[in-house]
């Protein structure tokens, strides 16, 4: 029954993330992009972030623009609200956080620990989605790519692991073990996602209301 579970969990999940965080169910989304490199090239970031509400774009943000730089519509709301200068707080920890294990997080079959088969540093990419849906409520999930790979999908809803790549397994178990890393993932997506969604909707549906001629 746990497997059969799962496993349904494992094609319901990916249909998610197949929508390319797009509205899901008549519900709204919020994307959070990040992008973390252990040993950058000369003049690059070693993390960018990108973000959007209902896949409109809002905000940039890398480890030289602290305050992160609005994009589309959203931004003259939201940009001095206490919500902005929170998510952009964050997501510079959970950069700092990923970059710290990025060092030992490689797919096995491509490579030795820490470094790429081409003499490349690896890059870890973290996708956080967060919704809710008309039927269902909230939810949220995070995706991991490892230099492009997609290996590890992490349910908060249920603490569960899943390596999408064989060669994935191992960082699988060893982030699995690591009980600080899973709690402090599960609060991020679960409490500060789904709050700042709340927050940047009304925003958004204030900018969207008629006015008046």
């Amino acid at each position: 029954m746990a497997l059969l579970y799962r496993i349904l969990w494992f094609l319901s999940l990916l249909t998610l993330l197949e929508e390319d965080c797009r509205t899901v169910g008549y519900g709204h989304s919020l994307c959070l992009n990040l992008t973390v490199k252990s040993q950058p090239g000369p003049r690059e970031p070693w993390y960018e972030i990108h973000s959007s509400v209902d896949a409109n774009p809002f905000l940039w943000s890398d480890c030289d623009s602290h305050k992160g730089t609005p994009l589309g519509p959203l931004e003259e709301k939201v940009k001095a609200t206490r919500t902005w200068t929170d998510l952009t707080q964050t997501l510079g920890e959970v950069g700092r956080e990923l970059r710290m294990i990025l060092p030992d997080t490689t797919l096995e079959r491509t490579s030795t620990r820490g470094v790429c088969v081409d003499g490349r540093s690896p890059t870890l990419q973290a996708k956080l989605s967060c919704w809710h849906e008309a039927q269902r409520g909230p939810g949220a999930s995070w995706e991991f790519s490892i230099s492009g790979q997609r290996a590890l999908l992490f349910d908060p809803m249920t603490g569960n692991w899943l390596a999408t790549d064989p060669g994935a397994s191992g960082v699988k178990e060893e982030w699995e073990s690591n009980q600080q890393l899973t709690q402090y993932l599960r609060t991020i997506s679960l409490a500060d996602c789904s709050q700042w969604l709340q927050e940047f909707l009304q925003h958004w549906e204030d900018m969207l209301e008629p006015t008046g001629n």
